[in-house]
């Protein structure tokens, strides 16, 4: 029953944030920490469920034209080359912090997802400059997505909105680099351990199938604003969740 509970929750929120060309990682690791699950199988399975979820919805994005390689590549390098250095970071730090980074990271993609308004039409800014900004945003993506076991997702896709990147090629690109980076996250966790196969198993089918769904949809519509509504208060939801069982 567990286990059908968990296929449930993964295909669901894979295919609502593969609209928005995030992965999930950063509500299965709360979630299946609360189902019982060690903190670090947790974060490593979510990890790699980001890869297979990008992955899918990635390969519908590229085919759709809506990956910029121009910020893509400078942030998919500095993600996938601090994702490890975080992941080695996680075992050192106690379990309550983690968990309370982790429920201010919510709470800040909730805002983001609430608030932020994309601006069109912004001027390129030439190449040095967005390797520049690019590596930088990678960089943090990485090094929280290989800490917390988050794709870091939620800091590529404001800093790309604010780039002044169209709503679906900020998706687009988004989902590309994270899928990188959750792969180098997970590569990182797994050598030190801490994997559930029958979870694995389960949970990669079942994002699978949910990505290809909300993957679809995104390239015929753009995610309507009462979804992001929605997102922002599952994420504060889980943050306040988090934050009421650490105090």
């Amino acid at each position: 029953m567990l286990y059908v509970v968990i296929a449930v929750i993964v295909f669901v929120l894979s295919g609502v944030l593969a609209m928005a060309g995030l992965g999930a990682a950063f509500l299965f690791v709360p979630i299946f920490y609360w189902l019982g699950i060690p903190l670090g199988v947790a974060s490593s399975t979510a990890l790699l469920l980001n890869v297979v979820s990008l992955g899918f919805a990635s390969a519908v994005y590229w085919r759709a034209h809506l990956v910029n390689l121009r910020f893509g590549i400078p942030i998919t390098i500095a993600a996938v080359a601090l994702a490890p250095l975080g992941a080695s970071a996680a075992p050192h730090v106690s379990t309550r912090i983690l968990l309370a980074i982790l429920a201010a990271f919510l709470v800040f993609a909730g805002s983001m997802m609430l608030f932020y308004r994309p601006r069109a039409g912004v001027r390129s800014r030439g190449r040095p400059t967005e390797v520049a900004i690019g590596s930088g945003v990678g960089g943090v993506a990485g090094f929280l997505g290989g800490l917390l076991g988050v794709g870091g997702g939620n800091v590529i896709l404001p800093a790309l909105s604010g780039a002044g990147l169209e709503a679906k090629v900020v998706a687009g690109t988004t989902g590309f680099a994270v899928v990188f980076s959750s792969l180098s996250g997970f590569l990182g966790r797994i050598s030190m351990g801490g994997v559930n196969g029958l979870l694995l198993g389960v949970s990669v089918t079942a994002t699978a199938a949910g990505s290809l769904v909300g993957s679809r949809l995104m390239t015929s519509r753009l995610s309507s604003l009462q979804l992001k509504r929605l997102i922002a208060v599952v994420l504060w939801a889980v943050a306040v969740k988090i934050i009421w069982g650490l105090v």
